[in-house]
């Protein structure tokens, strides 16, 4: 069984979080995701989560092309809320965080910004699943390395092969979710896939297409 360490109740989860839209970035319950914050108002959303529960909700950004995110940029409506479970500052006057995933929730409604940056009022009912514990997912695990091989090498990525043995079923595909460059659409497919198992279906299925779509390029010359 794998249960997340630092998951609230379910009726401790806030009724507003303060979002952060980030593309191309996929935070999950239980996955870990370092963050280098900068901007004045991303400065000012930590400062405040770090002074009350230390939640932040990270979206993805519906327009890929817009190179710059602005307040009124449209997000996806689900994203992942995580907690900072790290937290330093730099010199020059960064942040260094980790968020640690911990429950998925639906935007309701945008309120009334904080300090520069936006607020929701969210939704966690179809979510509560991500705070209980998980069992072992029972990984064909001898499939996803030969899958994982092919799609690192087309990704021209390296691959800790001991880490990937030794991780549990569950942390393995929350992990691996995270870090590969799948495109927008793929990673929120992944984030609002109904359960842990579903999601693990769905990303063996994307390696896989991957792998054939890199093939049949290479037929074709």
């Amino acid at each position: 069984m794998e249960r997340n360490p630092f998951a609230p109740a379910f009726d401790d989860l806030p009724e507003t979080i303060a979002i952060f839209p980030l593309a191309g970035v996929l935070l999950l319950p239980c996955g870990r995701l370092p963050l280098n914050i900068f901007e004045p108002r991303y400065l000012a959303m930590v400062e405040d989560a770090m002074a009350g529960n230390r939640t932040i909700g990270m979206v993805q950004p519906r327009d890929k092309t817009r190179r710059e995110i602005t307040n009124d940029t449209p997000v996806f409506q689900t994203g992942c809320a995580g907690k900072i479970t790290e937290f330093s500052e730099t010199e020059d006057g960064r942040y260094m965080i980790t968020l640690t995933g911990i429950c998925r929730f639906d935007i309701v409604e945008e309120v009334a910004p904080g300090r520069g940056y936006r607020n929701v009022r969210a939704c966690w009912n179809s979510y509560a699943d991500d705070l209980m514990e998980k069992k072992c997912l029972d990984l064909n695990r001898e499939r996803l390395k030969v899958l994982l091989k092919r799609y690192f090498e087309i990704q021209e990525m390296t691959c800790d092969w001991a880490a990937v043995e030794d991780a549990p079923d569950g942390r393995l595909i929350t992990c691996l979710s995270m870090i590969c460059p799948f495109d927008a659409g793929e990673k929120q497919a992944l984030l609002e896939a109904k359960c842990c198992h579903t999601r693990a279906g769905l990303f063996m299925t994307m390696l896989e297409m991957a792998a054939c779509g890199k093939e049949d390029c290479r037929s074709q010359h």
